[in-house]
């Protein structure tokens, strides 16, 4: 009676405290299972482009075609993109049709992947770091930033379908923090000025473009370059097989027959 009652405290306990932290995290909590829209069932219609289609060739044509199902991720997001952003119902369907699966299949890959989004997201769609590292420099007044300058929440979508904000575990940008990606592309070394220079450059559809190593530090340093500069790796890369030893040493050096002789066997 007594393990009884010990197990049930310590669970409602364990439900209490995870129930607690979910809704501190985040805003945003996506359903496992689908509910009909007027703009996402089973009646709307999808299907790839001509110019997706041959993409859609191309995907398929990197695996055997006993295993088009391994195509399924790749062409989730070709989906994805061209559907603004978001995967629809009849998207996941048209996917497992290629690539000869269960409907099912399609919706355990895009339930399980946070990067496939099941519900519309804005055009521009911010992925906030909150991982420690961007947490420490100051990731919490990026989010408060954002949130106050578009009137939304984390989680939330502006009225005009414009930005959506949503914190995101660790995005590999730690030695530029805090970083934001907006959509595939990311900025970083943000403060609170530049997070808002950022979002009115959006808002006027010029999004900063990229620098030159495919992000861009909002503080005018290259790449992760410290105040210093580079300070190291100046020579150009090796090529292929450097430091390796050559062909050559793999050859046989004696020939097996006449170790076989000499030791009579």
């Amino acid at each position: 009676m007594l393990s009884r009652q010990l197990k049930f405290a310590f669970s409602t306990r364990s439900a209490r405290f995870i129930s607690g932290s979910s809704s501190q995290l985040s805003n945003f909590k996506p359903i496992a299972n689908h509910r009909d829209t007027p703009d996402n069932n089973e009646t709307t219609y999808f299907d790839f482009t001509p110019e997706n289609y041959k993409r859609v060739n191309a995907i398929l044509g990197r695996y055997p075609d006993n295993y088009k199902m391994g195509a399924m991720i790749p062409l989730l997001d070709l989906a994805q993109r061209q559907c603004g952003g978001w995967l629809p119902l009849v998207a996941m369907q048209k996917v497992a049709k290629i690539t000869g699966s269960e409907d099912m299949d399609a919706y355990e890959v895009a339930t399980f992947y946070t990067m496939f989004n099941r519900t519309k997201v804005g055009k521009y769609f911010i992925q906030l770091c909150g991982t420690t590292p961007c947490m420490v420099c100051g990731s919490e007044e990026i989010k408060k930033t954002i949130e106050e300058y578009l009137e939304i929440e984390e989680g939330e979508t502006t009225a005009d379908g414009m930005f959506t904000l949503r914190e995101v575990e660790c995005l590999g940008s730690c030695a530029n923090a805090p970083m934001v990606q907006l959509n595939d592309d990311y900025y970083e070394c943000l403060t609170p000025k530049t997070t808002i220079e950022l979002l009115k450059a959006c808002q006027a559809g010029k999004p900063p473009p990229m620098g030159k190593w495919g992000s861009l530090p909002m503080n005018g340093q290259v790449s992760c370059e410290g105040p210093l500069g580079k300070t190291s790796l100046f020579d150009a890369p090796s090529g292929p097989g450097a430091h390796m030893r050559p062909d050559s040493d793999l050859e046989p050096k004696v020939n097996p027959a006449d170790i076989k002789n000499a030791m009579g066997y």
